[in-house]
Order: C-alpha cells, then structure tokens, then sequence
C-alpha cells in the first residue's frame, strides 16, 4: 500500500526543524531513521499532513564525552555507537547493546533519539537509558530516564520538543543481555545492569507495556554485584506481556535469567581493555539455551518459533498499537 500524499519538508538546521515543527502543529511527524514511521505511512496508520526530516541536521549527530559523561546525538545511529572507540571506551555495555539490535540495514538507519522517541515495549536503547540513568536532552529541558518513559508508545515529550542528545553518566560496571525474538531481533526481554554513582540499576525492556526497573534485583544488588545474588530474586508475572512469543511467565523468568547473564558479562566486560570490540561470546541468548532451564509453570515449551506468518502477525499487531500510541518520531 502507499502512504497517504504528504508535504516533505527536509531543515538544514535544528532552529528550523523547530519552527517547522512550530509552523506545522500537530498534524507533522518528526523523521529520524524511518523504522516505525515508513511501514506505519505505507499501511496508512498514520496519514500526517507533514513528514519533517531531521537527517540533515549535523549537530543531531555526534558522540563525544563531556567529563565523566558520554553524549549520544538524537540522529547517531545504532552503527556509529557500535565503530565508535569513544562510546566503546566510555560505557562499553552500550556499544555492546547496539550491535545486537536488529540487523546491520537496521543499526545503519536506526537512531538512539527515533528509538527512545518511539518507546517501543521491546526495544533495546530504553533499557540502556534507563538502566544507565540517562538524561534525555530536548531542544527545551532535560529529562531524567525515570521521568522520560510513562507507557507503550508513550514518553514525556511534548509535542513541539525535539530530543537533542542523550548524556550517559559512565558506570563502574555496566551490562546488557537480551533473549531475542529470532526474525525481528527485538527484545522478548532484555536487561541492563549498572554499578552507578547512585547505585545498583536494573532497566528490563520487552517484558512489560513498558520498559521498567526492577527493584527486588537492585536490592539484591546492591549488597552483592554477582550472579549468585540473582538466585534468591523473585520474579512476579502480573503486568508483563504475554503472546504467541512467550507468556507472562516464561517472561518473568527470563528476567531472572538474563539479569544473571548481564552481570556476569558485566564482569567479563570489565577485565577487558577499553575500546576492545563490543560483541562478547555471553551476547544474544538463543531460544534452546533459555529452554534449558526452564521454571515449573512458565510455559516454556509453548514458546512458538517465529515463522513469516507469525512475524506478519506481531508486525500487524504493533501497528494497531500505534494508532493510539504513535510517537512524533521513528527510529
């Protein structure tokens, strides 16, 4: 299907993407890499009078260190986090996670400002912000990551803001684990651990409506940074997704799981020399290991392999999600 007629409006610079922004009200949509927004223009779920493209403006994208802090441009893409020395010397975890997101047309287009934006339910990047207690820069304010993600689809931003930056704090130690979906390679769940300055974080994406910290693993945590600490954590299932990938059970589970896989590559990832090759041999767990161990009630042997159809499927699904939920922006 084609999308709807559009007027194509393409700033050479962030004021005026701004004041297009302004110009054009809420009838325009804000163009990063595309992901969300071109299959959602071609089906016709989102019909905007405007498409603003943001690809041009060079002082969206950078990725430099300001004090003990690593700043991520909004237009960075998943790639240019993953090549560069200074986001792997900084917060290795991070490049760790971009290289792991999607495929390499995927971290070629797709951008950390569109990602967070979007607020998709199973996507990396809010897991690595909210996990890494993040602060989200827009033309206007800076948001902190616990205030920044309210809900599916749904952010803090309003609608003639413009995400700018991200400033990461670095970590002591920082790790990041995700057991992927094998077509989309989005998260079913996926969890980030972090030794900061205020403490123990763990952001766990793809499990819920939303990305969310866990509390009962912090705690756990905080008095004991390893893998064993995880053990006597409880994982509820109430709130979490559940679909033809994996129940809220064998979601709950997974957690546990992969938390314990993201301190351990945490540790590993510390021995290693600063600016080393961001893939490490504990990376995307693969759906027989996750069976492996599998938890009394969880439902994991109804886990469905992805098929095309099913992929067609949970695509269709999001977009109807979209309707109510679509963000200004697309990674």
């Amino acid at each position: 299907m084609y999308p709807a007629s559009f007027e194509y409006l393409a700033p050479s610079g962030l004021d005026e993407a701004i004041e297009m922004l302004r110009l054009h009200g809420d009838d325009a949509k804000l163009l990063a890499g595309g992901h969300t927004l071109i299959p959602t223009l071609k089906q016709r779920l989102a019909q905007p009078s405007d498409i603003i493209d943001l690809g041009a403006i060079a002082e969206l994208k950078q990725i430099r260190t300001e004090g003990d802090r690593l700043i991520i441009g909004a237009l960075t893409t998943y790639s240019e986090v993953v090549e560069s020395e200074t986001a792997r010397t900084a917060i290795p975890a991070l490049a760790q996670l971009a290289s792991h997101i999607g495929d390499s047309q995927v971290r070629n287009r797709g951008t950390i400002g569109g990602s967070i934006a979007n607020n998709d339910p199973a996507s990396d990047y809010p897991a690595a912000v909210l996990g890494l207690n993040a602060t989200v820069r827009t033309n206007q304010r800076e948001i902190a990551a616990d205030d920044f993600f309210l809900g599916m689809f749904e952010t803090a931003l309003e609608d003639d803001e413009i995400v700018v930056s991200v400033s990461f704090p670095k970590p002591a130690k920082a790790g990041y684990m995700k057991f992927p979906n094998p077509a989309s390679r989005y998260a079913i769940v996926g969890v980030m651990v972090a030794q900061t300055g205020g403490g123990v974080r763990v952001a766990v994406t793809g499990a819920g409506p939303c990305v969310f910290r866990s509390q009962d693993l912090e705690s756990a945590l905080a008095g004991n940074f390893s893998a064993s600490a995880v053990d006597g954590v409880t994982i509820s299932a109430d709130g979490l997704n559940s679909d033809i990938h994996a129940s809220a059970e064998y979601r709950a589970h997974l957690v546990k799981v992969m938390a314990k896989r993201a301190v351990e590559a945490a540790a590993w990832r510390s021995q290693r020399s600063p600016g080393a090759s961001p893939r490490i041999p504990i990376a995307a767990a693969t759906m027989d290991s996750a069976r492996a161990a599998p938890v009394s009630g969880s439902g994991a042997t109804e886990i469905v392999t992805t098929s095309s159809l099913a992929a067609r499927m949970i695509a269709s699904a999001r977009c109807e999600g979209m309707v109510a939920h679509f963000s200004r922006w697309s990674k």
